[in-house]
């Protein structure tokens, strides 16, 4: 599944979603420890309801929605060991008799008990299923070997044994034991999910998140000359044969192999992370500050995909180039790939339009926007929604907008993987401006994670994929269609599966995601933490 193991050396480490979310790393130049001061919410605590946006949820059928997260909410338990509570990493198109991948992550593990909450808040289990199946996992996941000294979980677990994986499945080839920052970060997220939605099992939760201390991940000298540091992508706790650096941030136990990374773009998945380990107290706030909405405009990073445009401003003692690119008439503050679950599954999450409307309120919708216009009047796809999934041929790839990534070569948006170039205005020439797109593959999961956006936009296109590409099985959407030649991914991935419920059970479901997730210390110190900013996004003129 996709590029999990490094292409010279063979070697299994990361998960998917870690590979492809990652950006240019800073030098390092010191070691440092972080503080552990967890703050947890208490279980039946009351959030306020002004989560999102008032949406027109007007031409979207009920019956229809539920009858999607029905059929998702089958995969997700067809994918689940009975006995460990535990999901593959993927199943086939068969939900009656599943062949399960072998594998899970604790980002699936997450996505599954987040996704249990769904299913109950939505009727589609009883209230003693619920606190049954989280029970079970809950249970297998307090006796899982794990990192001692920071709690975190190891990146590759056999979901029907529950052992740490050494040898992956599908090649047998070697796998060192990681620990992913990034994963890491949706596990503890799922954990203050059920801590609040179910009180029966939050002694179980907290316990298991009680013991994580994200400070392991913390360099504070990631970039010399700035209030704060960046988290590193993750690290082993035995040397492996690729370049790590040792150290150990946290300051107690033995020393640990870090990865070479660090994460150094805001708008993507790791912010989650970032959010968790402030709240708790073991990050400083400012880290929030020390990553990037933008490379600068300068020749030095040219190598970006294109120019941006914006100011300078200063927050928590951190001058923050608020720059963006310019899209359609629009300026959006781009992910690393362009991608949709990068931008969107924090989201899930913390109400972060609401919470910073003058931020991620003007740069959510506008990157709902642009991604829908590219597909049906850019790439004149006829569909819309991309974000790494599944490759209709086979295997995993990364899927997006060119024009809304970082990256210089993007996330493609088609099978023939084409690029756009419109240059870097003063430093390097545009190389191909006006590209003519192929079979474009779009993925059901990201046009999910819009409507909370765009619900209406969202739904039609979701109908459309279902009736005219027919990308639909007894287990909801497939992974992925190419829309042009209509190849599907006919299997389903637990990750993508939980993003579907987890944005049906928001908009749905009265932000059940998020008014669980934000009780106790989420709401106090990321709130007035990020309402502050202001993006350099918006409409241009």
């Amino acid at each position: 599944m996709n590029q999990r193991c490094d292409a010279t050396l063979g070697f299994s480490t990361a998960t998917r979603r870690q590979l492809l979310a990652g950006a240019a790393a800073f030098a390092i130049t010191g070691l440092a420890a972080a503080t552990a001061k967890p703050g947890f919410a208490a279980p039946g605590a009351q959030s306020p309801s002004y989560f999102s946006r008032a949406r027109n949820l007007g031409g979207v059928d009920r019956k229809v929605i539920t009858r999607w997260a029905q059929d998702t909410w089958k995969s997700l338990v067809a994918m689940t060991d009975p006995v460990t509570g535990l999901p593959a990493d993927y199943i086939g198109e068969s939900i009656t008799a599943p062949k399960r991948s072998g594998f899970t992550s604790p980002t699936n593990i997450g996505g599954y008990m987040w996704s249990t909450v769904v299913a109950r808040e939505l009727n589609i289990i009883s209230a003693s299923e619920c606190r049954e199946r989280l029970t079970r996992t809950l249970t297998t996941l307090a006796g899982l070997k794990h990192h001692e000294p920071s709690g975190m979980l190891y990146n590759w677990y056999d979901e029907a044994t529950g052992e740490v994986i050494t040898v992956w499945p599908e090649n047998g080839n070697p796998v060192a034991p990681f620990m992913s920052s990034v994963d890491n970060g949706w596990f503890a997220a799922a954990l203050m999910v059920v801590r609040n939605a179910e009180p029966k099992v939050a002694g179980l939760a907290n316990t298991i998140l009680g013991r994580m201390d994200f400070g392991i991940f913390y360099n504070k000298d990631a970039r010399p000359g700035v209030a704060a540091g960046l988290l590193r992508g993750g690290f082993y706790d035995v040397k492996p044969p690729v370049e790590t650096v040792q150290g150990n941030y946290l300051g107690k136990g033995a020393d640990v192999y870090y990865t070479m990374n660090h994460y150094d773009v805001t708008n993507s998945e790791p912010r989650i992370a970032t959010y968790i380990g402030i709240a708790l107290g073991q990050l400083p706030p400012a880290h929030y500050f020390a990553t990037m909405r933008v490379f600068p405009d300068t020749c030095d990073w040219s190598w970006q995909e294109q120019k941006p445009a914006g100011e300078t401003r200063t927050y928590q003692g951190i001058d923050v180039f608020e720059g963006a690119y310019t899209y359609r008439g629009m300026r959006i503050v781009p992910s690393w790939g362009g991608d949709m679950f990068e931008s969107l599954m924090p989201d899930l999450f913390v109400p972060e339009s609401t919470w910073a409307p003058k931020a991620w309120g003007i740069n959510h919708p506008l990157t709902v926007r642009a991604q829908r216009e590219f597909g049906l009047d850019d790439a004149q796809y006829g569909y819309w929604g991309f974000s790494p999934a599944s490759h209709p041929k086979g295997g995993y790839s990364e899927w997006g907008v060119d024009a809304l990534g970082m990256s210089s070569d993007g996330y493609p948006s088609d099978v023939e993987r084409t690029s756009v170039d419109t240059g870097f205005d003063g430093c390097r020439p545009a190389g191909n401006p006006t590209p003519a797109w192929g079979d474009g593959v779009v993925t059901p999961h990201a046009a999910f994670l819009a409507m909370e956006y765009e619900p209406r936009e969202a739904y039609d296109n979701l109908v459309k994929i279902e009736r005219d590409l027919a990308a639909y099985g007894a287990g909801g959407f497939f992974d992925a269609v190419a829309v042009k030649s209509g190849t599907i991914a006919r299997r389903y991935l637990s990750l993508d599966q939980a993003m579907v419920l987890g944005a049906i059970g928001n908009v749905f479901g009265d932000n059940v995601i998020r008014r669980n997730f934000i009780q106790g210390e989420v709401e106090k110190v990321i709130k007035p933490l990020i309402e502050v900013e202001e993006f350099g996004a918006g409409l241009v003129g």
